[in-house]
This record gives structure tokens, C-alpha cells and sequence, in this order.
């Protein structure tokens, strides 16, 4: 993690990462103003509040109440020297808890991370830079020979070469990369974090069964959502970008739609078009850009080359990221390699979606077979000695598709994960499927998973495939455990063979869904210097359903953005219009804000937290609407989860409303008393609300200039580097 240190007044200090802000000072006595803690108080402070938290972590996973537990942390000072001290860490806990929770509780602390790095002894590098954003890319390297060359099946370079192409290649963007976290809780599985520096909202996982294929996993994917802008999905780019040259691609193209809104001729083709238009409802404004939300210019449409008879075809943007999300892309050391991930990723979902939606049992991977592949069923052994029950099952439905499955079950929960894995190697697909199951979680996060069922309704509810395309938390059912399988076991083999082996592999895997009667569309993103693509198979790879394209659209960010950013500014004829506008759209009272408008709000504001709910209830506030604004807070403090700040000024909120809504009796009577209960300052905030003097409290001002959205604002800088990267290529290109 990146921490950015600003010097302030006399000894006064500021440390930035992520959105938080921390301040130091030092006490009186050594020349400070006491205003804030010293460093040294920040650093004690740590390990007891990460004690703390895996205590916290113990008791929430078994419904134990922590109402009543205690914990401290002292520090003893040797004498002889003040850097040896012992740090004493005690918890005073109820008489009700067992024995076997009390020692549970105590072994959680020792799982402290803060108490973990001490103990291994940090190692400080201090030097001077030119730039800090220098060498951005030094925390990817990991140590090796000079002359290593790790091949792995599926890469066309060894490992060492793909990492330091990929580090370069981001380095040269002008991003700098910081690995956020390792994992290995078991043999051969590795997994990792890594993030921009300036924009953390922009983050990959990666997995693998060493370290270094765990890197190139997270790198790879990390390029590969860049090359797709997959990043900055959904969010509004400024109005700078969305009248620049061009928005997405530089060969992206502009379409008007026709005639009462009817879809242009130019997108889409015959194929497509029977698929997400089955009933002639798509119009054109349906496909207007979300990022850009440029309605005036037309429907930027993206270039596919259809692999039928390689013809282009202009898919929607607007349609690309509503239906697909990030199924189907990738990056690789070559366009084939990158092909082979897309078209297994494809597979990988759409048969998972078929064997959970149709409750299908599959057959055991016999023993003999996982024995061919020792490094793999190290990591099985080491889970299944971890108390997790392990099924390694072959998803190919009978040799049909190049897909594995590795279910796990928790005896303590009752819960189950089913991870899924694909490619044109058995190994690699078995592989996969392990180290997507604790890819970026530890043990204590297998305790979440949802139990199966017998009721095939939450099975094959839509939102359930969702569930498992985000991070396989969805619902399985319990005839998917069945020892009578559907299928036979087949060890099955779509493997290349030779320096040729991804571009045979990614002919076999597009002959695969020709055999099928799939329309397969490619696009290849080179601009930024990677070998990267995008896949659709119309009708196969969707993640959404097609009716969202009308229903659910991510465009209707465009009904709202603007004037929910300009709200300090409306008058009342507006916001009557917004707050209809928001009663009237079949929107969930509970969504947020920042995902309807596509904007990053820093988590830690009312911004960040705002719902449809209490946006509606400001308005109704503003409005003097107080009938209506009384009904959505008392909603609001049952339903909402929101900082206890929020809360406790709704609260203030609904008893005065309460009293001035009631003829009877009079606000006089009672503030005095309700200053003593909530303070003057939020009392003060109350009753400038309901006398029109404070409209919105707590949202600071902003327009769609996007002033003051600082998260937002990286996140623009973020893709404003892989704009110019673009421009760049297509002027050389020219």
C-alpha cells in the first residue's frame, strides 16, 4: 500500500491512502500542538485494534456477543533499552462463553497481521528518488536467477519474461502497481492483490499455483481490463472525454438512431439482432453510451470481426457492458494465447450456468487420474486436513467442453462452493478450479457460503447465476451432490501440441462452437502496446439477461446524473421533477447513488453511503413535504445501514418532525431538551433542514464539472492515461 505524507503546520503531519486521511502531531511537550496522536500512538494502537478484530472476526462467525468482552493492550518498556519491549494483549470475557470458545478467542489474537509483521521483523529500504512515481513497477519483482525461465502450460514466454513485458508495459502508462496482499494457506495455491497507487478502485486477483504464475495471473488480468476499459464500466468520464475525438477507441463509430427512435441500421446483424431483439422492443436510446452519455451524438457502436466469414459488425458499447460485463476478454503474450482465456473463460461459464441451473450431477474424478497430477492433490490434501471436505468432479458433460470442478463443503457451516476451471488441458482446468476456490480468501472466509437446497427455484433464479459469475457465492443444489452422476467420467484432452499449441488450442475451442451453431465476434485491443481481445458469442456468453437491455439499462444514469450532481442548485420545479423521476422508475429504495450515476464517491462521505431512499427524503425535506419526509426517515432508521452519525440525525430528525406535525404541541417546549439529547450542532443541522436554511445536509456541493470528487477524479486520470495512450498509437498508426 502507498501511503503519501503532506507536511503541515509546525510538527503537524498527513498521511493519504486509499480515501482515508490520517493526521499526527506530537504532545505539548515535545513541541507539538497535541491536536492528533504521534506515529509511535498510531502504531501501538494498531495491534491492539487488529487483536481486537480477529476477536470480532471469531465471535461474529459463531454468534457470540462481544457486548461484554474486553480487551487491552500495555506495552512494557525494557530498561536497558526502549526498542525491546513485550506487548501485553489481555481479554476479559463473560462467564457464559465455553471453554473451547475461550481458547478459540485467544488462538484468533494470535492471527493478528499488525503482530504477525512485527514478529517477522520488517525490512526498511530508505533512499532517495527523483520522482516518487519512479520505478513503478519495482514491488513486482520477485527474486530469481538471472536466467530463469519458468515455462507453464498455456504461456507462450516463460513466467519471468511475461511478468517483466507486463510491468513494463504498465510502467510505461504511467501506472504504478502495488501488490495489496499474499496468499497461501495451502500447498501449490497462491493468490494475490494488486492495485493502482493513485486509483485503488482499479484492482485485479490473481491466482496460480506458484507465486510468480499468481503474478502473471493478476498482471495479465489487469491489462486485459484495461485494454476492455472494464474498469470504468458504468461511470461517468466528464464531459471532456465524452466530446473528445473519441470516447472509447479511436475505431469506435457513431450511429444516430432512425426514425422514432428506431436502431440504426449500421450496429448489429441479422444473427444478433434475432438474439437481444427477439420482440422488435430495442430502441435506440436503450443503447445510448452510459460513460459518455452523449445522446446527441449517436450510439457508439465498437468493431467485431464475426468468425464466420470475417465480416465487421458494430456492437453497442452501451449493449457490450450491459449483457457481458467481464465475461470473454483477456491478455496474453500473444493474441492466441489471449484467445485460448477468452474462449475457456467462456466455456467455463456457460457450462457452469448449465450444470447449476439444471441441477446436473457430475461424475468423481477417480484417484488414479488425480494422482497423475501430485502438485494438485497436495492442495487438496492440504484442505481436506483443514476440516473441508474436497469433490474434484469432471464438468465437461461427457468430453463435450474443456471444464473442471472442485467443490468444497464446510461441516461448520453447512455451506459449499463450487469452483469451476477451464482450458484446453485438464491439468490447467483442474488447476484452475483449485485456486479459484481460495483465490483472495482465507479460511475464516469459507464460513459465508450459502447452503444447498432441494428447491430448484433458487437455483436457477437469474440473480443466482450473478452471484456465482461475481465470486461463486451463489446456490447450489443438493442434487448437484448426487453419487448418481448424469455424465460419465471422461478424461478428456483439447490440448495443442508444440510451439503452435495456443493457436491450435484456439481452433479447437472456436470449432467447438461452430459444432454448436454459435456466432463467434472477435476484437483485438493492441493500442496499449498488449496482446489483448474481446469475445462474444452471442445467445452463449451473456452474464445479464437480454430483457436488462430495456429494464435494468445502465443507462438510465442518464435520467438522473445530472441533476442529482447539480442538486444544490435546483429549484423546486426540478426537484419536484427528480423526485418523480425517482418514484416512478421501479428504483430499489436501498440501491445506492453512486452506482445509479456512475460515480465514485469516497466511501466515507454521506455521498458515498446516499441511497434512492434518503436522496428522496432530502427532496421531500427541501419540498417542506414533511408528511412524506417523516414516512422514508422512519424507513430509513429501520432498514438503512448507515454510520451512526446518519442515523442519530435522523433520529434527531423524525422527533422533531414528530412534534411539529402534531397540532398539539410545540417545538419551544422541546429543544432545550433535545439539544441535551442529540447536541446543539445536530439539533442546529435539524432545524435549519425543516426551516429551509440548510437544504441537503451533509452532501457537499458538486455539478457534472465533477468538482470535489477527488475518488472520482483519480479514477478519470486513470483512464485518461490509456486515452492518450491511444490517440498516441493511432497517430503513429496514420
Amino acid at each position: 500500500m502507498e501511503i503519501k505524507v503532506n507536511f503541515l503546520d509546525k510538527l503537524r503531519l498527513e498521511a493519504k491512502f486509499d480515501d482515508f486521511t490520517v493526521i499526527a502531531d506530537q504532545p505539548i511537550r515535545y513541541k507539538g500542538d497535541g491536536s492528533a496522536p504521534g506515529p509511535f500512538d498510531y502504531f501501538l494502537a494498531s495491534s491492539a485494534l487488529c487483536a481486537a478484530y480477529f476477536v470480532k472476526l471469531y465471535c461474529d462467525t459463531r454468534n457470540i456477543s462481544t457486548e461484554n468482552i474486553r480487551l487491552s493492550q500495555n506495552n512494557i518498556v525494557d530498561p536497558e533499552n526502549r526498542y525491546a519491549q513485550i506487548f501485553k494483549i489481555q481479554v476479559e470475557l463473560p462467564a457464559d462463553i465455553s471453554d473451547k470458545d475461550r481458547q478459540g478467542i485467544l488462538r484468533s489474537i494470535e492471527r493478528c497481521t499488525v503482530k504477525k509483521v512485527v514478529q517477522e521483523g520488517p525490512t526498511f529500504v530508505i533512499e532517495e528518488v527523483a520522482s516518487l512515481d519512479a520505478d513503478a513497477q519495482a514491488l513486482l519483482s520477485l527474486n530469481s536467477t538471472a536466467d530463469a525461465a519458468t515455462y507453464i502450460l498455456g504461456k507462450d514466454l516463460p513466467l519471468e519474461q511475461t511478468i517483466a513485458n507486463m510491468s513494463g508495459l504498465l510502467a510505461g502508462l504511467g501506472i504504478k502497481i502495488e501488490i495489496a496482499s499474499w496468499r497461501n494457506i495451502i500447498p501449490n495455491v497462491w493468490s494475490l492483490h494488486i492495485r493502482d497507487a493513485h486509483s485503488p478502485m482499479c484492482f485485479t486477483n490473481g491466482k496460480g499455483a506458484t507465486k510468480e504464475s499468481a503474478l502473471a495471473s493478476a498482471l495479465g488480468e489487469y491489462i486485459e481490463r484495461l485494454s476492455n476499459n472494464h474498469f470504468y464500466a458504468g461511470s461517468f468520464w466528464g464531459e471532456d472525454l465524452a466530446n473528445a475525438a473519441f470516447v472509447h477507441y479511436p475505431n469506435e463509430r457513431w450511429f444516430k438512431p432512425g426514425k422514432r427512435d428506431a436502431l440504426p441500421k449500421e450496429i448489429l446483424d441479422a444473427y444478433s439482432l434475432e438474439i437481444y431483439n427477439p420482440d422488435g422492443e430495442l430502441r435506440g436510446s436503450h443503447l445510448i453510451d452510459t460513460n459518455s452519455g452523449n445522446a446527441e451524438r449517436g450510439i457508439c457502436s465498437l468493431p467485431y470481426v464475426r468468425q464466420s466469414d470475417g465480416e465487421l459488425v458494430y456492437f453497442p458499447s452501451n449493449l457490450i457492458e450491459n449483457l457481458y460485463a467481464s465475461n470473454g476478454m483477456s491478455a496474453g503474450n500473444t493474441l492466441v494465447e489471449a484467445q485460448v482465456q477468452c474462449l475457456s473463460e467462456i466455456f467455463e461459464r456457460a457450462v457452469k450456468r448449465e450444470i447449476i441451473e439444471g441441477e446436473i450431477a457430475l461424475p468423481d474424478v477417480p484417484q488414479a487420474v488425480l494422482a497423475k497430477y501430485p502438485g494438485i492433490l497436495a492442495g487438496i490434501q492440504g484442505l481436506e486436513e483443514q476440516g473441508f471436505p474436497v469433490l474434484v468432479k469432471d464438468a465437461s458433460l461427457g468430453g463435450q467442453y474443456p471444464v473442471m470442478c472442485v467443490t468444497l463443503m464446510n461441516p461448520r457451516t453447512g455451506g459449499v462452493f463450487a469452483s469451476f476451471g477451464a482450458h484446453p488441458s485438464l491439468e490447467v482446468a483442474l488447476e484452475r478450479s483449485l485456486t479459484e476456490l481460495l483465490q483472495g480468501r482465507s479460511f475464516e472466509g469459507l464460513n459465508d457460503l450459502p447452503a444447498p437446497t432441494f428447491v430448484s427455484n433458487a437455483v436457477t433464479e437469474p440473480n443466482n447465476f450473478v452471484e456465482h459469475f461475481i465470486d461463486s457465492s451463489g446456490v447450489v443444489s443438493w442434487r448437484f451432490f448426487s453419487a448418481k452422476a448424469d455424465y460419465e467420467f471422461v478424461e478428456w484432452d483439447f490440448s495443442g501440441q508444440g510451439e503452435n499449441s495456443n493457436a491450435e488450442e484456439a481452433a479447437t475451442l472456436f470449432g467447438i462452437l461452430k459444432q454448436m451453431g454459435k456466432e463467434v465476434y472477435v476484437a483485438e485491443y493492441g493500442q496499449l502496446g498488449a496482446s489483448a481481445c474481446r469475445i462474444l458469442v452471442p445467445g452463449y456468453s451473456e452474464v445479464y439477461a437480454v430483457d436488462d437491455l430495456i429494464w435494468d439499462n445502465t443507462n438510465k444514469a442518464l435520467l438522473f446524473r445530472s441533476d442529482i450532481l447539480n442538486l444544490h442548485t435546483l429549484d423546486d420545479e426540478a426537484l419536484e421533477a427528480l423526485l418523480e423521476a425517482l418514484e416512478n422508475n421501479e428504483l430499489d429504495d436501498y440501491s445506492d447513488i453512486a452506482s445509479l450515476i456512475g460515480i465514485e464517491f469516497d466511501e466515507n462521505t454521506v455521498w458515498g453511503q446516499l441511497t434512492v431512499l434518503e436522496l428522496k427524503l432530502l427532496i421531500n425535506l427541501a419540498l417542506e413535504q414533511f408528511e412524506d419526509a417523516q414516512e422514508l426517515v422512519q424507513a430509513f432508521l429501520q432498514y438503512n445501514d448507515n454510520t451512526v452519525e446518519r442515523k442519530l440525525f435522523y433520529q434527531a430528525l423524525n422527533v422533531v418532525l414528530e412534534v411539529m406535525l402534531d397540532e398539539e404541541l410545540e417545538l419551544a417546549d422541546y429543544e432545550a431538551n433535545f439539544r441535551r439529547m442529540f447536541g446543539k450542532e445536530r439539533i442546529d443541522a435539524v432545524l435549519g433542514s425543516v426551516n429551509g436554511n440548510l437544504r441537503f445536509f451533509g452532501l457537499t456541493p458538486t455539478s457534472m464539472k465533477l468538482e470535489g470528487l477527488d475518488r472520482h477524479q483519480r479514477l478519470i486520470d486513470s483512464y485518461k492515461k490509456l486515452h492518450v495512450a491511444r490517440a498516441k498509437w493511432t497517430g503513429a498508426a496514420s
